[in-house]
């Protein structure tokens, strides 16, 4: 069932204790990652120039050159290369410190190798997302991430990002869910001015709410159960940068005021903090909501939405772009053909039509998972009428609506306990919905670990034992 898509995140491990790197690498390797390594500050600095890392892994004390002098050159010459230091006890300001030159984030000694996954895919996300380029519709033609269409819509949306992009304004991206607004603002943000500052992402409806405070902002040591050290957060992470805030309509209304502030001020306060932090980072923010209407129902703050909503880019929903379906299904099959090393295939003007007659309520993003599908199913054959029927077809069937089984299960379960049959109703009901739930997410990302795991909020080391632990782990 699991097929990983994604190739390997490159780590370059800058770490002169030998043991610890060679059970870091162990532990990286395990967990998906391909690790090189090396002892001194001065050799990473040259390795990094020449390995195409994903992401540096460094102590903060290295012989030939320290941490901190470490993350200043490679900010400078290589400012969209993610660094995460590992710190010894009682270096936290000078891992604060670090941070401000440029690293991406600081773990302190001993910590959890689940948490230092964890740190490492999202610096290596946050990584792809700063350097891989967005081509503009009209653009060459490539396989990488475009915005494709030469509709009016879309020649209307481009225009936009060339007359915002360089101007220090909030952005606010509206749009359905699927039509691409974290390619918009990737997009501005490459056409920037802050282009080689920061770019930090998070949908802000992934993270836990009693989490998300202390995402954005940070917290000090003590300000909660857990808190044994103090955490910078995204805010802090962006400055002289873009924070890309997705899904803002998810916000409570405590972190609506705090966002609010910073807007205003370009201060705030970390999570159990007294001292104000002075930032300057500029906001993109999206949401596929009704901001007007929630505003109404008192569930959005007016302030905040005309603070966000400086200028507003509104993405048009594939329906209303159907001319467009045809450049975007062959660079689909273009981008996975080269992802997958197959042949690309023809398509049949019968398929493309029978494509643009849906109505692709999942817009773009669905559009891609079908097209990825023909892909799969053509293996460098041509893709005819009959090919996206099935196709068509089978997406149908996955997403008709069902009756849950839970209720039946757990009467069942009870049942069982009452009559002396069984005394673990509980933990059996929890593991068949675990197992539902990973199956489910496993499947609807195509197999890829990364993704499934960003969306259950998992680190991909502890979704991978939790489906080795279900069996359903394929390899």
């Amino acid at each position: 069932m699991v097929n990983e898509m994604d190739s390997p995140k490159r780590i370059l491990l800058i770490e002169d204790d030998t043991r610890l790197a060679a059970n870091l690498a162990e532990v990286l390797t395990g967990g998906g990652f391909a690790v090189s390594i090396c002892e001194r500050g001065d050799e990473g600095l040259r390795r990094a120039a020449s390995d195409e890392s994903d992401v540096v892994l460094a102590d903060l004390r290295l012989p030939g050159l320290g941490g901190l002098e470490l993350v200043r050159r490679l900010h400078q010459a290589h400012s969209r290369l993610p660094v995460v230091l590992m710190t010894a006890h009682g270096t936290i300001e000078t891992a604060i410190e670090a941070t401000k030159l440029g690293a991406y984030d600081y773990l302190q000694k001993p910590f959890e190798m689940e948490g230092l996954i964890s740190v490492l895919e999202r610096a290596a996300e946050a990584g792809r997302l700063m350097r891989e380029p967005v081509v503009l519709a009209g653009g060459p033609a490539q396989a990488g991430a475009a915005l494709v269409g030469d509709s009016l819509p879309m020649q209307n949306v481009c225009k936009e990002i060339g007359r915002v992009a360089a101007k220090p304004v909030t952005v606010l991206i509206r749009g359905e869910t699927g039509t691409g607004k974290e390619l918009i603002a990737r997009a501005i943000y490459q056409h920037s001015a802050r282009a080689k500052a920061p770019f930090i992402a998070i949908n802000c409806a992934a993270v836990p709410e009693n989490l998300l405070e202390s995402e954005l902002f940070g917290h000090e040591r003590g300000a909660f159960t857990g808190a044994d050290q103090r955490r910078i957060g995204r805010f802090e992470q962006a400055d002289k940068g873009t924070l890309f805030l997705d899904e803002i309509g998810d916000l409570s209304a405590q972190i609506q005021v705090k966002l609010l502030r910073v807007l205003q001020q370009q201060t705030f306060q970390r999570v159990g903090g007294t001292g104000q932090i002075s930032v300057d980072v500029r906001i993109i923010a999206a949401t596929h909501r009704n901001l007007e209407s929630m505003i109404r129902n008192g569930g959005f703050r007016e302030d905040l939405f005309h603070r966000l909503n400086v200028v507003c880019i509104p993405l048009p929903p594939l329906r209303e772009r159907r001319e467009d379906i045809p450049l975007l299904v062959r660079h689909f099959l273009r981008r996975y053909s080269a992802d997958f090393a197959a042949p690309m295939p023809t398509i049949s003007p019968e398929a493309i039509a029978l494509l643009q007659a849906e109505s692709w309520p999942g817009n773009v993003r669905e559009l891609e998972n079908i097209a990825r599908r023909l892909l799969l199913a053509a293996r460098g054959l041509a893709i005819d009428a009959e090919a996206v029927r099935r196709t068509l077809s089978a997406r149908s069937a996955e997403t008709a609506p069902t009756v849950p089984p839970f209720a039946a299960f757990a009467a069942e379960l009870l049942v069982r306990a009452r009559q002396g049959e069984s005394g673990d109703a509980h933990a059996r009901m929890m593991a068949e919905a675990e197992r539902e739930l990973l199956t489910q997410a496993i499947a609807l990302a195509e197999g890829n670990q990364s993704k499934a795991a960003r969306w259950l909020g998992l680190s991909r080391f502890t979704l991978r034992e939790k489906l080795k632990q279900l069996g359903l782990y394929r390899g």
